[in-house]
C-alpha cells in the first residue's frame, strides 16, 4: 500500500524543493506544494516536481468568489494535481464551481479550520470558539456541495467523518511524538491521525528539516 504521508515541501527554493523529493520520494505517498513555493516557482515549478512521479497536493486554499475560484482551477487545469484546496468559508457556490472546473481525477477539497487556530482565534474572529464545532458544520457545506473532502486537524476528524463517511480526509499539522510543533495549535502523532480516520497526513518540518530527511520519512513511515 503507498504511504499516506504526504510531505509538505514549503520553500521558494526549487533545487532545495527537489533535492527533498529526491531524497524522501520512496518513503512517501506523495508531495504538497503550497503558496511558499507556488509564488516563487508557478505552474513550471509544478512541471518539475511533476517529474518524481509521485502525485502532487497542490495547497493553494482558493477563496474568492465563485466565478474567480472556478476560473482558476481552469487554469490549473494543464497540471492535472492529485489534490487541490479551496477554503469551505468560501462557501457552497464556490466549492460547486471549483469541483465542476477541476479534472475529473482532481480531488478537490475544502480546509475548514487552519490548524494554527485554536478556539480563541476563532472567538476573536465572531466565529463559535469550539473548533469542533465549526468544523462539522463546514464539513457538512463540503459534503453537500459535491466535493470530495476536507482538511481539518487530527483533532476533528474523526467528528468530520462521522458526518461523512465517505469523505476524503487530509490532516494537517501531523507531528511525531516529542517533536516541536512550530505554529501549530492542534496537532497529534501521524499513527493516531490515521485511526482517527485520516485519508492521507501531511508532513513538513519535522521531514523537511530533519539533517536527514529520508530516514525522518522512514521513521514516521514505522510508526504507521
Amino acid at each position: 500500500m503507498k504511504s499516506p504521508i504526504y510531505v509538505a515541501i514549503d520553500t521558494p527554493d526549487l533545487e532545495r524543493a527537489r533535492d527533498i523529493a529526491g531524497r524522501v520520494r520512496n518513503h512517501v505517498g506523495g508531495l504538497k506544494l503550497g503558496l511558499e513555493f507556488f509564488s516563487a516557482n508557478g505552474r513550471q515549478g509544478v512541471r518539475d516536481m511533476a517529474e518524481f512521479e509521485l502525485p502532487i497536493f497542490l495547497d493553494l486554499k482558493l477563496h474568492d468568489i465563485p466565478n474567480t475560484v472556478g476560473k482558476a482551477v481552469q487554469a490549473l487545469r494543464p497540471l492535472n494535481p492529485a489534490i487541490l484546496t479551496v477554503h469551505a468559508a468560501g462557501g457552497r457556490a464556490m466549492m460547486e464551481d471549483a469541483k465542476a472546473a477541476a479534472p475529473s481525477d482532481t480531488k478537490v477539497v475544502a480546509v475548514t479550520i487552519l490548524t494554527s487556530l485554536d478556539g480563541s482565534d476563532l472567538a476573536s474572529m465572531g466565529m463559535a470558539s469550539d473548533p469542533h464545532e465549526q468544523v462539522v458544520r463546514l464539513t457538512e457545506l463540503a459534503r453537500d456541495s459535491g466535493i470530495d473532502g476536507v482538511v481539518c486537524s487530527g483533532n476533528e476528524v474523526a467528528a468530520a467523518k462521522k458526518v461523512w463517511p465517505g469523505g476524503f480526509f487530509v490532516v494537517p499539522g501531523v507531528r511525531p511524538a516529542n517533536s516541536h510543533t512550530g505554529d501549530q495549535k492542534r496537532v497529534m502523532t501521524p499513527r493516531a491521525a490515521l485511526d482517527a480516520g485520516a485519508s492521507i497526513l501531511v508532513v513538513g518540518r519535522p521531514i523537511t528539516q530533519a539533517p536527514d530527511p529520508d530516514q525522518a520519512a522512514r521513521a514516521i513511515e514505522a510508526t504507521l
